[in-house]
């Protein structure tokens, strides 16, 4: 059995649309475009909500069978600079789910503890178990991304992360993790717009981060460090999807899409009864 699909606007699937493949350069996406969607903003907040349903049956269904020791699972990276929408993403896609279901992290700066191990270490502690929906709030990729830029690592270094990265993802798939791994791409301008709103406003005060600037500065070398990453890591198991964002409304359906896609691709069951139904049922009449 399958959850009911909805109808649906994408000419083009974003699994397709926005897959990073051989020849993929990230200075050719526009981040006003909105690949593969030919509706406008209206139908698009339609659709995400028409979406839930399906979404939401979708994480029932893989946390009931988990419970019977199916072992799937799906892990969503996001990655993307300052103000792309990555918070947006979670409340208004993964937070249309049973809460129950869905494993959070956002990963900061290392601790002491942290830095005396390898850079993966503290990531697998937190990948999602069986049933669950997994998130990633920046990432492992913090380790080549922040750690190229900022030179927190010798390129040797980075360079054998790039090959880790790929490891740790094969391995994850193995296990019955669907990785599904997203930046969300917006412009210069428009990240602009959206520090600046934080200042105008006293209700995102708090959302401004100064440090916000100084990586903003450093624009043109995030840029070509987030190349390097596709070019070392979106693999057949597990590729990169580059989401334009300067349209929040675009980012949060393509992304339940690819979401949806990945738990399709599992189409957990229900599990059957471990019991005697007619025994329970006279049971239960009984008291």
């Amino acid at each position: 059995m399958t959850a009911t699909k909805h109808a649906s606007s994408w000419s083009t699937p974003p699994r397709d649309a926005l897959r990073v493949g051989h020849g993929f350069h990230l200075r050719d996406v526009d981040p006003e475009s909105t690949p593969g969607f030919d509706a406008g903003k209206k139908h698009a907040e339609r659709e995400l909500a028409a979406g839930v349903p399906t979404l939401s049956e979708l994480q029932e269904r893989l946390f009931a069978a988990s419970t019977q020791g199916a072992p799937d699972a799906v892990l969503l990276v996001l990655q993307a600079m300052d103000t792309a929408g990555k918070g947006g993403i979670v409340r208004h896609v993964v937070g249309a789910v049973d809460p129950q279901g869905v494993r959070h992290y956002a990963f900061k700066k290392p601790t002491p503890e942290e830095l005396a191990h390898d850079f993966l270490w503290r990531v697998e502690s937190q990948v999602p178990a069986g049933g669950q929906i997994g998130v990633f709030d920046r990432s492992h990729y913090e380790d080549v991304l922040i750690g190229r830029v900022r030179q927190l690592a010798d390129a040797a270094e980075i360079e054998r992360r790039y090959g880790a990265i790929n490891d740790f993802e094969e391995g994850l798939v193995g296990r019955g993790v669907r990785v599904v791994k997203v930046m969300l791409q917006i412009s210069a301008d428009e990240q602009k717009a959206r520090l600046s709103e934080r200042l105008d406003r006293p209700d995102k005060y708090w959302k401004y981060n100064p440090g916000d600037v100084d990586e903003r500065e450093l624009w043109p070398a995030y840029q070509e460090a987030y190349q390097t990453v596709f070019e070392r890591t979106s693999t057949a198991l597990a590729p990169w999807h580059v989401v334009p964002a300067n349209h929040k409304w675009y980012a949060r359906i393509a992304v339940q899409r690819l979401l949806l896609d990945a738990l399709e691709g599992i189409d957990p069951q229900w599990p059957a009864a471990d019991y005697d139904i007619a025994v329970e049922r006279a049971r239960l009449a009984a008291t």
